[in-house]
This record gives structure tokens, C-alpha cells and sequence, in this order.
């Protein structure tokens, strides 16, 4: 039986083309996402083997994707694809529940062997992966909690991407007036009283891209 994964990059090309790559290689792709929040709809409808997911992506970004689909679909392993390299990211998405790291400059075998090596119950990280990150996973140490909540990050990349709170609402599916409720928690607990400085906060984090 083929491996069977969902990809999710939200530029149509990137996914075509590695549609066309998997493929190739006997992988059968179930469902194609363009942001983080179709990830999860298609992870519930096709239980696929592997997500593989770019980090920057809208409405939810690929590395709470990640820790939603740990928490909602534990079958499925997570791959993040990504051009980001820091220790933050790395450590980041192995904490996360991530099970493969593959950056975008490296072989197109490289992400074929990392879906197989997933897939046998093993981890695959980048090649350029440094000791350090490696030794700080393994390590344990604890990074400092998160002081908001997995919903409130969601309003947070919303506002971020440039979001009214009537759009939060209809994206998350929620009302208008969670919504802002969400948004002045956020914005309390942060002690961040305008959006400039809230995407400034999203950027640092990793959430949005500059």
C-alpha cells in the first residue's frame, strides 16, 4: 500500500510540483491545502500517513498546524518543509510534535527519504541541522510557556495578515464578539496595545512572516 500524504504550501506551483515529485516516487498524494486551517479539514477526512507542511502560510501558520495535528490526528506525521534554518524554528517544530524538518534548498530526494524514514517511526532532520539545536532537544530544557493560548495565536496571525475582527470571525467560525474578546485578551496578556506592535510581536515570534 502506498504512503499517503496531504501537502499543504500556499503557492499552487510548489505543490504541483511536488505532487508530480511524490508521485513519482510511488507516493500517492490524498489532498493539497493552501493554508493551515484546510490542513486540518483534510488530515480528519483523508487520516493521511504524512503531512507535509510549509511554515509560512496564512489564516494558520505550518508550525501550529503541526501542534494541532499532534493533538487532533496523532497517526499522522508531520514534516515541515521551509527555508527557515534558525535553532529557534528547529527546536521549535521538534517540540511541536514535528517528525521531519527538510529545508527547500536541499535534493528533492531528501524530502522522499525523510516521508519513508517518518513513515518507519524514525526523525528526519536537515543535514545543516546544527549540534546545538540537536543537543537542546534532547536536552529537554525547558523553553519558557507560551503566555497565550493556541485560538488567541490564531487571532494573532489574523491580525497580523491584516484581518478586520468581523473576518477573524467568519475564518475561525466564531462570533464577532469572541472574536474581539479574543483580540483584547490577547492584546492584554501581551500588555501590546496596537496592531503595529502586535505584528511586530508576530514577526519576532515566527508567526507571520516580515
Amino acid at each position: 500500500m502506498p504512503i499517503r500524504v496531504v501537502l499543504a504550501d500556499d503557492h499552487t506551483l510548489v505543490r504541483q510540483g511536488l505532487k508530480s515529485l511524490l508521485e513519482r516516487e510511488g507516493i500517492q498524494v490524498v489532498g493539497e491545502a493552501k493554508d493551515g486551517q484546510e490542513v486540518m479539514r483534510l488530515a480528519e477526512k483523508y487520516s493521511p500517513d504524512v503531512a507535509v507542511i510549509d511554515i509560512s502560510m496564512p489564516i494558520l501558520n505550518g508550525l501550529d498546524a503541526a501542534r494541532e495535528l499532534k493533538r487532533s490526528a496523532p497517526k499522522t506525521k508531520t514534516i515541515l518543509l521551509t527555508h527557515h534554518d534558525e535553532d529557534e524554528y528547529m527546536i521549535g517544530a521538534l517540540r511541536a510534535g514535528v517528525k521531519g524538518y527538510v529545508l527547500k534548498n536541499q535534493a528533492s530526494s531528501d524530502l522522499v527519504h525523510a516521508i519513508q524514514l517518518v513513515c518507519r517511526g524514525q526523525v528526519y532532520l536537515s543535514p545543516g541541522m546544527s549540534r546545538v539545536v540537536v543537543d537542546a532537544y534532547l536536552s529537554k530544557t525547558e523553553l519558557p510557556a507560551d503566555p497565550i493560548s493556541s485560538r488567541e495565536r490564531e487571532v494573532l496571525q489574523l491580525i497580523a495578515e491584516g484581518k478586520s475582527t468581523k473576518d477573524i470571525a467568519s475564518l475561525l467560525g466564531i462570533s464577532v464578539k469572541t472574536a474581539d474578546s479574543h483580540r483584547s485578551r490577547l492584546m492584554r496578556k501581551l500588555d501590546i496595545h496596537e496592531v503595529a506592535s502586535l505584528v511586530r510581536y508576530a514577526v519576532r515570534k515566527g508567526i507571520v512572516q516580515p
